[in-house]
This record gives C-alpha cells, structure tokens and sequence, in this order.
C-alpha cells in the first residue's frame, strides 16, 4: 500500500488523513503543537501519529513514505518539509490530489472555477457559487473554506465546484487547473510564511500554472501585472474593473459584460467600491464558463447575502454607523474599507504578519480618528503618527469606548485590524464577534438598524 505522511492536523489536515484513508493510503500523521487529539483522530483512521520534535519521530514519519501533504498553513520552512525534501519525498498540495481525483471520475470531471487574490477571495467565491446555485447549478465552495476540496470531491450531488485557493494552497501545486479563473487583485501579505513578496506573488501565478487552450483567466485591468500573467499562461483572457474599458466593467451606474447589461449599482447587494469590483468578477466566472448566461446574473447578485465580518453593519448607537470589518487581516484589506467611507473612527492592530502598516495612513482626510489594539498597537500608533488623533487601548472593550468618545455626530465607527487576530483571539470571527457584542453592551443593547 502507498504511504502518505500528513503534517497538521487542523480542519484541512484531517480531511486529507481521512481521504486518503479511504482511498487506500496507510496514513501517517504528525502535527507541530501537542495535543491529545491528535493522537485520538490518528486512532481513529488506524494511522500512527508521530512526534516530529525528535529526530527518530522525524525520520519514522517519512522514512518510506511516498509523499508528505502538510496542511496549508504549514511554511517551506517547516522542518517537516525541509526534511522531506532532503529525503526525496514528494511535497504535495491538497488541491493537487483533489483535482487529480476529480478528473478521474467514471462519469467525467465537474467544473472547476478558481479564485485567488490578496482581497476579496471568500466573497466573489461565494458570489459566484450563489450566483450559480441561483440558476439551478449545485455548487460547493471549496479550498480556503470551510469544507477542503478533497472532502468534497466523492460527494456526487455536486454539479460544479468555486475554489478559493489561497497562496498557501497553490505554493506547492503542480498540477491543479481551472477551466475559468480570477486573480482579484495583488498586494504584500502573508510575509510571515511567504519569505518576500516574488515568492508570494509566484503562488499566486501557479493559478495559471497547468492552463490549456481553450482555459480563461480573468484579470483586473487595474493591475497590468497581472494582467501580463494572464496573457503569459496562454489562457484566453478576460479583464473586470470599475472601468467602461473592461470586458466586465462599469458604464455610468451599469454593471455590463460583453453581451450586454448585467443590473445596476442601486441594484447590486451592496455597492461599496470593493463589491462592484467582486460582482464583475464573479460575473466574468460564471458568464466565460459557460455555465449562466450574462442576463441571469443581475437578479441573482441582487439577492446575495455576504458572510459576516466583512464591512457588516452592526447598528446605529450614538449617533454613529458601527461596522465590523474583522477579516481585514492586511493593510490593504483595511485600505479597502477605509476607502468605502467619506469620514470615520478606524479600530486598527493586532498581531501584524511581518507587512508595511503605512499604507492604512494614506488616506488622511478620511480618518477622524485611530484607535490601536493588540500587540502591534505601537505599529499602528507610529503609522498614523501626524495623520490624525490615536489612542492605544489595551482591550477591546476599552477600544469601543474610546471609539464612541471619538466618533462626532454622523461618523462611523470601522474595526478594520489590518493584521491578524492571534494576539487576543482564536480567529478573526472571535475577534469579530467580541467587538459587536462590546458594541452592543456599552449602548445598552440599543440597535437602530
């Protein structure tokens, strides 16, 4: 039997245990951090769980093995992967085997749309996978989700599949492929696991690393970069932008693609910049796909619902619009709130992830006022230093009372970290959740929305 090793075993790591399990793999399994259920679930599949802090635990999970799939978190400077290197043992990527799976299906492989990108990538995944779902076409979003593409590949219901591929995912793939994709857009993150920004931006090309004639990269036509990339691949390329020069662009206050009309912006779901720009994107997936026609697509992005903590508007309390924008892990994902609004209070900080915070300063007649939180508090003082009033606070209950003595009559009330929630928090939903609630308990539970 083929021998598969699997470093880290949170959702994504289990699920490829499991697969491979099934499928007929012996299974070894080893993760960095101890814990009791690592050993439990290893039990559960039959498989050895191997203590890689030694050098004897190290060699008994990869002496032999013919691969190591670490979960996608895990960095090329890991000493699992180092180590499997030096071995010879091939380094594998989740999607890789997920799409070598699906493509020898009985019945012919389902489609695959990908999205990749520094910002934005969840929404338009889920935009497009609503979008599809909407016109009768079962779609799973899968990848950097909450379900990996390879638990999903053997469930039959599926008619087609939207994968966010993160950078992690798609640095060590070699021979996953999408038919019809988009890379959002381009800016420093993750240089906590990527070791400079060629190396991150390198990942995020292997999107359009095993195309085929006949395959369409979508491409923001803001970004000549990426633009080159896509006409690189040898894909058939399709450009989106807030532009009437794009092929999915904006004319006046009309969303339009090729063919025609897509809906307007009082029509869209929500029409901050960023979500005009995700909306033409995901059209362009769905519409070059083949897979809905360009006049079934404004009707559904009116109806769309977007996942939580994402600009998401808390209430009215005090006089001031409250939002929560806790998956702005990056300065630029923060740049992109902080342009969605003429004037505001900015919650901001956390624990950055080794990344530039200036450029969250450089829209100063925007910013009322900063708050700082988290470990890099100092980080966001000094980057805002002379841009306007800032105050460090060392809780997030003390940052919403801050924010509320900051905010004058009219002026909304952003958390937008810019770096992650690790500090504090489990995740960025945690962190989320806790800054609604704060919200909620200092205006006494008042909600005027």
């Amino acid at each position: 039997m083929p021998v598969a090793a699997v470093h880290g075993l949170a959702v994504t790591g289990r699920a490829v245990a499991t697969a491979l399990a099934a499928h007929g793999w012996t299974v070894r399994l080893s993760d960095d951090r101890s814990d009791p259920g690592h050993e439990a679930f290893a039990a559960t599949l039959g498989a050895g769980f191997h203590d890689v802090s030694t050098d004897a635990g190290l060699a008994s999970l990869l002496d032999g093995a013919d691969m190591l799939v670490p979960a996608p978190g895990v960095p090329p400077s890991n000493r699992v992967v180092r180590a499997a290197e030096d071995r010879g043992v091939a380094v594998r990527s989740e999607l890789d085997l997920a799409y070598e799976r699906e493509q020898s299906r009985p019945d012919g492989p389902r489609p695959l749309l990908g999205v990749t990108g520094t910002d934005g990538k969840t929404t338009t995944t889920m935009l497009a996978a609503h979008v599809l779902g909407t016109n009768g076409i079962r779609a799973a979003e899968v990848g950097n989700t909450d379900v990996p593409f390879l638990a999903a590949v053997d469930d039959s219901s599926i008619d087609a599949f939207v994968v966010e591929c993160s950078s992690f995912r798609l640095d060590r793939v070699t021979s996953f492929r999408c038919e019809t994709s988009v890379w959002l857009n381009l800016a420093p993150d993750h240089l906590d696991w990527h070791p400079d920004i060629g190396h991150y931006r390198a990942a995020k090309a292997r999107l359009w690393g095993c195309v085929r004639h006949g395959d369409v990269a979508v491409a923001p036509s803001v970004d000549p970069s990426i633009v080159a990339a896509a006409r690189d691949s040898g894909a058939r390329v399709v450009t989106f932008g807030a532009d009437a020069s794009s092929d999915y662009g904006l004319r006046g206050d009309l969303l339009v693609g090729p063919g025609g009309a897509i809906c307007t912006v009082g029509d869209l779901w929500r029409p901050m910049p960023h979500d005009i720009t995700n909306s033409l994107a995901a059209a362009a997936l769905v519409v070059e796909s083949g897979l809905v026609p360009l006049e079934k697509v404004g009707a559904a992005l009116a109806s769309f619902v977007p996942a939580g903590h994402r600009i998401q508007f808390v209430g009215e309390f005090g006089g001031s619009r409250w939002y929560d924008d806790s998956k702005a892990t990056s300065p630029h994902a923060a740049l992109t709130a902080i342009r969605s609004f003429d004037r505001l209070v900015l919650i901001a900080g956390g624990r950055n992830k080794g990344l530039d915070l200036g450029p969250m300063a450089s829209e100063p007649h925007r910013m009322s006022a900063v708050v700082a939180i988290g470990d890099d508090a100092p980080a966001i003082e000094a980057a805002f230093r002379g841009v306007c009033p800032v105050v460090a606070t060392g809780s997030m209950e003390e940052a919403v009372r801050e924010a509320a003595r900051l905010a004058g009559p009219g002026v909304p009330v952003v958390l937008s970290p810019g770096c992650t929630s690790y500090d504090w928090y489990r995740n960025y939903n945690e962190r989320g959740n806790d800054f609604q609630r704060r919200v909620r308990e200092l205006f006494g539970e008042e909600d005027n929305r």
